[in-house]
């Protein structure tokens, strides 16, 4: 097996899989089609009571679109944590104040999940994989790049994340927090990302460790876990957005990004980012 071969695995404590539930399935499809180019397979467990369909790009995994159920909100976008027992993670989660809003269930052959809500308010996910081992491409055009946490309690999400997972953080510019799990980047080199070390040669200290961020809020959102995409040019990718029936909720700028924040025809907000690293 060539070392490109190699599926993606994740550590326990690491952002895994991203999904978003839709109320009209084929609708987010041809969206996200047209946005970033994925194709689709069916994915749905013999007799589950909802569609859940596999986004990939280039033949690998990316995200997933699945039916949203009566009575269950907006659509929105989801963020897992990969864990090696879901009913141990949750126990603990939960000990340290989660609401548990679905308990530890098998989700066919591809793993075991759980749905909570941290103190705040903002609602992750539990995976436990076992055949679906999570997004097998990620940070390329198209593919899924990051989730913050958007949160008006930084310091008590960093006493939760921390105790829950063994995060650890450390300050990211102006309101921004990076969370990392140590060793995440020699796992990274050790399986399958082994030019991960020569490419981030000139990165800051510890950056192969980052899994996620952590942020304050917009007005016009609650907390919550958000997603973020990467494009190859983020005007572009925006106003294809707004084409396809997309709505443009606003754009920024930072040493390394281009980033438009965008709500999909059915409500689900994410961000498409366009990597800008300075010369």
């Amino acid at each position: 097996m060539t070392a490109a071969a190699v599926p993606r695995t994740y550590p326990p404590g690491v952002p895994s899989w991203v999904d978003t539930e839709q109320p009209d399935v084929p609708a987010a499809l041809d969206f996200y089609a047209g946005l970033l180019g994925w194709s689709f397979t069916d994915a749905t467990p013999p007799g589950a009571p909802s569609r859940y369909v596999i986004a990939a790009l280039d033949g690998r995994d990316v995200a997933a679109v699945g039916q949203a159920g009566e009575g269950v909100g907006p659509a929105a976008w989801h963020t897992y944590v990969a864990t090696a027992d879901a009913d141990a993670t949750t126990a603990r989660l939960a000990g340290l104040g989660a609401d548990v809003l679905s308990h530890p269930a098998d989700a066919g052959p591809g793993g075991r999940l759980a749905v909570l809500a941290d103190p705040e308010g903002a609602e992750l996910r539990l995976w436990q994989a076992r055949r679906r081992l999570g997004v097998q491409l990620a940070n390329v055009p198209g593919a899924w790049n990051f989730s913050d946490l958007h949160t008006d309690d930084p310091d008590g999400a960093q006493r939760f994340y921390g105790a829950g997972f063994g995060w650890r953080f450390q300050p990211a510019g102006p309101g921004a927090t990076s969370v990392l799990v140590d060793g995440y980047g020699d796992h990274l080199a050790a399986t399958s990302d082994p030019g991960i070390r020569r490419r981030q040669a000139a990165a800051p200290p510890g950056f192969a460790d980052v899994v996620a961020g952590m942020t304050g809020r917009e007005p016009d959102e609650p907390p919550h876990w958000h997603v973020v995409f990467s494009v190859e040019d983020r005007d572009r990718a925006a106003a294809r957005a707004v084409e396809l029936g997309g709505v443009l909720l606003g754009t920024g700028e930072s040493a390394w990004t281009r980033r438009a924040r965008i709500r999909d025809p059915q409500g689900a907000t994410l961000t498409l980012s366009q990597l800008t690293p300075p010369d």
